[in-house]
């Protein structure tokens, strides 16, 4: 039985593990059926391995249960960046990769493929008993694979190819906003692979609301990032309620991240049902990027519209019809905050002053649900309202009932 090794080979693996079990799940060994025991087992490790100091655990009556326990206050970095450090690679690997990058030791080395094959053979295999060896095809193989990284240059000599390492850049003038890139943006892992290049020192940033999850969805995002840039389609798997998995052809147009919760969603066009669509990137797995999509442009600049009408990202009413909300306010003197919270949160829709202390807020939404935990804040202060779709103003109501009589407080009843 070979020893347990840390390393990965296939991300999405430990993608599913972290988000199914540890973030979404408190389930205990035995609760957690998707895989065998001892597959469980041998993840398990691996991820304490990497989170070890941000482990905890309850105990139930099904058992111990495990899970991801990190108080932002506390943390400069998102600890879930070491999850994508790692990576399984056979020995040959390992071993070509840092003869190459010694032999092109800096930029002023420029050797060709010949030349670079005849050193390693040379300086570094002939001292073997039983050498190693690196046929031709493998080397030019490697030094493709660099290049496409852009970490190897290839110019061009008459008709030979030369190889030298890239330019490094001095970043250590950016390293404060490398760190503010690393924790909140898309793809932040990124900038975690730059702050340890540069070694930078402590962060001057601290979070009160820290959302890390989405790292374990960087290699979806920079995909669907990569195919927006090449106005491009792609077919992509789609967990749904229930774990039902489909796969699906859609143009994605644009990456909405929630500044409350740091929730991701893709907002696309789906090319068979010929609708948009928002769905949730850690719900996405297996994009695979296809042909440049020639309706892209006008597919964005319809996507530019439909958000004017969009509190959210539910955009499936689209098609058919907009939902009226108005509601009004109650200011009084000195309070003059309030209507200016209404100015400044309003995504959509406006804000008209009805009298000294009334100001009402109109919107049209394709979906007036997404705006009642909005609505709800105001709730102390809603002086009369109205919804175009009853059944959103009547669980609005009822929401506000159930509260009054959990608290029990007059006038819970309708009006």
């Amino acid at each position: 039985m070979s020893a347990y090794n840390e390393l990965v080979k296939n991300f999405e693996r430990i993608r599913t593990y972290m988000r199914d079990f540890y973030v979404y799940g408190f389930k205990s060994r035995h609760g957690y059926d998707k895989k065998s025991s001892r597959s469980y087992d041998d993840e398990r490790r691996r991820i304490e391995s990497w989170l070890g100091d941000y482990m905890g655990f309850s105990r139930t009556p099904e058992g111990k249960c495990i899970f991801i326990s990190i108080d932002s206050r506390t943390v400069e970095h998102n600890p879930l960046h070491a999850s994508r450090k790692t990576k399984s690679f056979t020995d040959g690997d390992i071993t070509l990769h840092f003869i190459l990058f010694d032999i092109l030791h800096s930029p002023e080395v420029r050797l060709s493929l010949p030349e670079i094959i005849e050193r390693i053979d040379r300086d570094y295999l002939a001292a073997f008993d039983s050498p190693m060896s690196f046929d031709e095809s493998t080397v030019r193989k490697k030094l493709g694979e660099y290049a496409e990284e852009g970490i190897i240059c290839r110019e061009k000599l008459g008709r030979s190819t030369l190889y030298r390492r890239a330019d490094d850049s001095d970043i250590s003038g950016l390293c404060d906003a490398i760190g503010f890139f690393s924790e909140v943006s898309p793809c932040g892992a990124v900038g975690s692979y730059l702050l340890d290049k540069a070694e930078a020192g402590q962060s001057p940033f601290g979070f009160k609301h820290h959302y890390i999850m989405a790292t374990l969805d960087d290699d979806v995002t920079f995909a669907l990032l990569q195919a927006m840039h090449s106005r491009a389609s792609v077919t992509v798997t789609n967990r749904g309620r229930g774990g039902r998995e489909r796969r699906l052809e859609i143009v994605p147009l644009r990456i909405f991240v929630s500044v409350q919760g740091g929730r991701q969603h893709l907002l696309a066009y789906d090319l068979r049902e010929r609708l948009m669509h928002s769905y949730r990137i850690d719900y996405l797995s297996d994009v695979t990027v296809g042909e440049p999509c020639p309706q892209f442009d006008e597919l964005r600049e319809r996507l530019c519209v439909m958000q004017r009408y969009m509190w959210g990202v539910n955009c499936k009413k689209s098609e058919r019809r907009l939902e009226h909300v108005e509601f009004t306010v109650f200011a009084d003197d000195g309070e003059e905050y309030i209507p200016a919270r209404l100015e400044r949160e309003r995504r959509c829709g406006r804000v008209e002053q009805v009298d000294e202390h009334h100001w009402r807020f109109i919107a049209d939404v394709y979906d007036s649900t997404e705006m009642l935990p909005w609505i709800r804040t105001f709730i102390c202060r809603i002086t009369k309202m109205s919804f175009s779709n009853r059944t959103v103003e009547n669980r609005f109501r009822d929401d506000v009932a159930e509260m009054c009589r959990m608290y029990g407080l007059e006038g819970g009843e309708r009006e």
